[in-house]
């Protein structure tokens, strides 16, 4: 059961990380990106804290791009969530899935093939792309791992995009891309959702970049002699906070919105 803290800090719960408000109103369940994903609770920790702070129970389950079988990294993220839940008694509040890049996919899968009861969902900066185009020196790995060459994601892009025509069931969608995020594929999404809800798909393009929803607090100290390097570290942490707030306030008020038809039931 949700207990009171004098401070909010997360805990590992089964396969998940957890930080919970005393007097939640809802859950969300968030999945990062891929590489960040291993670590959502430190790569994201700046954004999810303040939806913790503003009375969201989080839940961020883990996962590793190790694999291919994309399917596979949604029933078992789903099944750590559904435990999660169930310790912490939360099996009536309100979910909310947030999903960031790769996590967005994740998102898709676990409600097109596995159908649970979502309030609403958020896609930051989704992408669909093949292994060709997501794994960095894919080309080049196929030449020395000749067997890896017709490997591909498991479902497909397009066999992702199918399932989610036929399956997907979560009316209220938010989806924020950003202006300088030349990597993601949002205004697809938006295309397929809104055929599927015409009324209660909201798209938002804010300033930023795809590091724009990590809210990592990047501790870069320079040396005695300010080296290239240094200017990488220093730029690095100016983008990935610039814009976090905006991103924030997005998302609170779209949170909110949805879950003000349900108070009033």
């Amino acid at each position: 059961m949700i207990q009171s803290h004098k401070s909010m800090e997360w805990r590992q719960i089964e396969q998940s990380w957890v930080i919970a408000p005393p007097a939640p109103k809802a859950v969300i369940h968030f999945l990062g990106g891929a590489f960040f994903a291993a670590a959502p609770h430190v790569s994201y920790g700046r954004v999810l804290e303040k939806l913790a702070n503003t009375g969201y129970v989080i839940v961020a389950t883990p996962f590793t791009n190790s694999t291919f079988d994309h399917r596979q990294i949604a029933m078992d993220a789903h099944r750590s969530f559904r435990k999660v839940k169930s310790k912490l008694f939360l099996d009536y509040f309100p979910v909310f899935g947030v999903g960031h890049s790769m996590g967005c996919k994740i998102h898709l899968l676990i409600d097109s093939l596995l159908n649970p009861e979502r309030a609403g969902n958020i896609f930051i900066s989704y992408n669909n792309y093949s292994a060709n185009q997501s794994i960095p020196f894919f080309k080049q790995l196929t030449g020395t791992i000749p067997e890896i060459s017709g490997m591909e994601f498991e479902p497909s892009p397009e066999a992702t995009k199918q399932l989610v025509d036929r399956n997907y069931k979560t009316e209220r969608n938010l989806l924020v891309r950003f202006f300088d995020d030349d990597i993601d594929e949002i205004l697809s999404l938006a295309q397929q959702l809104e055929q599927k809800f015409p009324t209660t798909v909201k798209v938002q393009t804010l300033p930023g970049n795809h590091l724009t929803s990590m809210g990592v607090n990047v501790n870069w100290q320079t040396g005695s002699s300010f080296t290239p390097l240094d200017a990488i570290g220093q730029w690095l942490k100016q983008e990935v906070h610039k814009d976090n707030h905006t991103l924030e306030q997005v998302m609170i008020r779209w949170l909110s919105n949805c879950l003000e038809p349900l108070r009033l039931n």
